[in-house]
């Protein structure tokens, strides 16, 4: 079975789709028989990427003029909803402005939301998400019961993300109503964090490090051999916790969520909060020395041996091909 209106609140940076709007947008063309891509801004040359990954509407605010996304973005949502385009349901990225978003719309509906979600499917007239709990060790689902719409956001990587060749979406304006006192706040500046090579939670070969690698300095390790691999380096919750690298390095329950073709963990114990972030990648391989630490249990290749010996080893190989 279908819904009959399915919302995709979708992101577009660069004059691209995100990967977890694409994500999202194939999801929602398996559950509904309409799908709509909600976009806070200008949707530009993006509109053909959404038309091809299932959006046949496209809903766009324009600038927004330095107001707030998550409020100006609610409002805006409510509104057209409330001119009589009224979805079943309204999938939301589990970032910051998806759950901003998400929240306020929340309210101003007043429908419950269901986040951190990996699964959805529609049986009949209700909606079920699944969500991972006790460090990914177990399921659960949960069906919504009231009224739609249904608000629910999912973590990324959820869902693959597939282009089906669909047609140039029609896209309409979405006015952003009268704020009120909450459309005082202004958005002043943005920092965008520099990088270099692909996202960490996009590219195809990820390289983590771990604890094991002993102090700061030897993180160097890790982006030369990402850096020969075209890869985007990564790390486990521990050093980012002790501060070696940044938060955007982490990958983890509290962190990012990957699934690359290899994902290669060095000196990373495998707590369950890191693997949960990793687990789904389609080759893992760790170098730890002790051969009982739990990341052995994921592992396609495991190396019992020290980093400091093994990863200088595998970069001298790397660097004389």
């Amino acid at each position: 079975m279908t819904a009959s209106n399915i919302w995709v609140f979708a992101q577009v940076t660069d004059d691209a789709p995100t990967a977890g709007t694409l994500e999202l947008l194939t999801k929602a063309r398996s559950l509904g028989e309409s799908v709509t891509a909600f976009v806070l801004g200008d949707v530009g040359g993006s509109a053909a990427a959404l038309g091809e990954h299932g959006a046949t509407k496209v809903y766009e605010t324009g600038d927004l003029g330095g107001k707030l996304p998550g409020v100006a973005g609610a409002a805006a949502m409510k509104a057209t909803i409330d001119g009589g385009d009224t979805p079943d349901l309204v999938l939301f990225p589990q970032n910051y402005e998806g759950r901003d978003v998400m929240s306020r719309l929340s309210v101003k509906l007043d429908r419950t939301v269901l986040t951190n979600n990996t699964d959805i499917a529609v049986d009949g007239d209700a909606v079920k998400v699944t969500t991972s709990v006790f460090g990914g060790t177990q399921l659960v689902t949960t069906t919504f019961t009231g009224d739609g719409p249904h608000l629910a956001a999912f973590r990324p990587k959820s869902f693959a993300a597939e282009a089906a060749g669909g047609s140039a979406p029609e896209v309409k304006k979405a006015e952003v109503p009268d704020l009120g006192a909450s459309g005082g706040a202004k958005l002043v500046a943005t920092h965008v964090e520099e990088h270099s090579g692909p996202k960490l939670d996009e590219a195809a070969v990820v390289v983590a490090g771990g604890r094991g690698l002993g102090e700061a300095g030897k993180y160097d390790m890790i982006e030369s051999l990402a850096k020969l691999l075209k890869a985007a380096p990564g790390a486990s919750r521990a050093i980012v916790d002790a501060g070696w690298v940044p938060y955007s390095y982490q990958v983890g329950q509290t962190g990012k969520v990957v699934k690359p073709t290899v994902y290669l963990a060095a000196g990373i114990s495998g707590a369950t909060q890191h693997m949960v972030g990793m687990k789904g990648s389609k080759n893992i391989i760790a170098i730890n020395k002790d051969e009982e630490a739990p990341i052995f249990g994921v592992a396609d290749l495991g190396i019992v041996g020290d980093v400091h010996k093994v990863l200088p080893k595998l970069i001298e190989a790397l660097e004389s091909r």
